[in-house]
């Protein structure tokens, strides 16, 4: 219990050690980004920093299994040149048994990042977004979209005023919506128009609306006998395509406690959430992910550096991590679009990764 303690100091401090290098380059790298974004902007570095502080929870998520792969590497070639590993072989305990206190910490690193860093990610992606609109425009975003059980809603603004759009239907790759109802507000704030549709379709900087009924709201009388039809109406819009998959499809955006919900409202609307529910699975298998990452480090650095190779297996290491982690990466892509079962995009690839590191370890100890 005592080594196994000493292995789990000796391995959070890797940890720390190389997650402060890595966040302090990104800080650098994203504070760049920032000022690029920005440099049309009047707003000064304070803000610049907070935009910047606002990002570090996603890329520390993002960068985690490099984090866990680079410590374990680091750790294990500490003990090998200090021969600490051959003294704790010399005790009787293996080299497998070695490996259990990494392996627990890389569990709870993993729980912990699904539990606590998952919906800090959303929040500060989600503030943040509303942060950089303030400081890019002056005021908040004048187009937006949202997904919930009762269906797409939208919501633009111009010269004109605001219109807040609801649709029962979406289909993404024509950007097309259906049983469409608009509600136009005038600039002062009141309502000025209603307009309802069968279809619309987003394209060239406005909506093509099909099948139209219109209501002026703005004329005395009673607005249903002088209400309007039309084949199609141009609706001009300040929503693109891009704007709108990117903020139905910011999975990061949800927190992993939330997620189950917008699963069942979604269905229960009729939307597909293939996406959101290969990101959940995804986020759950996380922590075996990590597991995955530990035991690939070992099985290419737990050996003597008398016998040479050191940089080679560093490099074989880290290259297969990286393979690895695309591979995962890859499989979600193939979840999201049905090709594979969302359980098996999910969880197969750190089983894999698993029962593969598992098999090297099991040959360099036992040969």
């Amino acid at each position: 219990m005592i080594l196994d303690r000493y292995f789990a100091r000796r391995f959070l401090l890797q940890m720390g050690i190389i997650m402060v290098v890595f966040l302090t380059l990104m800080f650098l790298i994203e504070l760049i980004e920032q000022i690029r974004r920005f440099s049309n902007s009047d707003i000064g570095l304070t803000k610049i920093l907070y935009l910047v502080s606002l990002n570090i929870p996603a890329a520390m998520s993002t960068i985690l299994p490099l984090i866990t792969i680079l410590a374990t590497v680091s750790l294990f070639i500490g003990l090998a040149r200090s021969s600490e590993l051959v003294v704790t072989r010399a005790t009787g305990r293996s080299g497998l048994r070695a490996l259990l206190a990494p392996v627990i910490v890389s569990m709870i690193l993993g729980l912990l990042s699904v539990a606590m860093l998952n919906p800090i990610v959303a929040s500060t992606m989600n503030h943040y977004q509303r942060v950089a609109e303030i400081y890019r425009s002056g005021e908040a975003a004048a187009a937006s979209a949202s997904l919930s059980g009762e269906g797409l809603w939208l919501r633009q603004g111009g010269a004109d005023g605001q219109s807040v759009i609801h649709a029962a239907g979406y289909v993404p790759e024509d950007s097309r919506i259906f049983d469409v109802t608009v509600l136009s507000y005038a600039p002062g704030g009141g309502p000025s128009q209603r307009i309802e549709a069968e279809a619309a379709t987003l394209e060239n900087d406005g909506w093509t609306l099909e099948n139209v009924k219109i209501w002026n709201l703005t004329v005395e009388g009673n607005p249903e006998a002088m209400a309007e039809t039309a084949e199609t109406w141009r609706l001009p819009s300040s929503l693109t395509p891009e704007r709108i998959r990117e903020t139905i499809g910011g999975r990061m955006n949800i927190s992993v406690w939330d997620l189950p919900g917008t699963i069942r409202q979604l269905d229960q609307a009729g939307f597909s959430t293939l996406r959101h529910r290969v990101w959940y699975q995804s986020e759950l298998s996380r922590p075996l992910f990590l597991i995955s990452m530990v035991l690939i480090g070992a099985a290419f650095t737990m050996r003597h550096v008398r016998f040479g190779g050191t940089g080679f297996a560093v490099l074989a290491a880290v290259l297969l991590g990286f393979g690895l982690y695309f591979i995962r990466n890859f499989a979600e892509i193939l979840g999201e679009n049905g090709q594979i079962p969302v359980a098996m995009a999910a969880w197969a690839p750190p089983v894999a990764s698993i029962l593969l590191a598992l098999g090297l370890l099991l040959h360099a100890e036992d040969g």
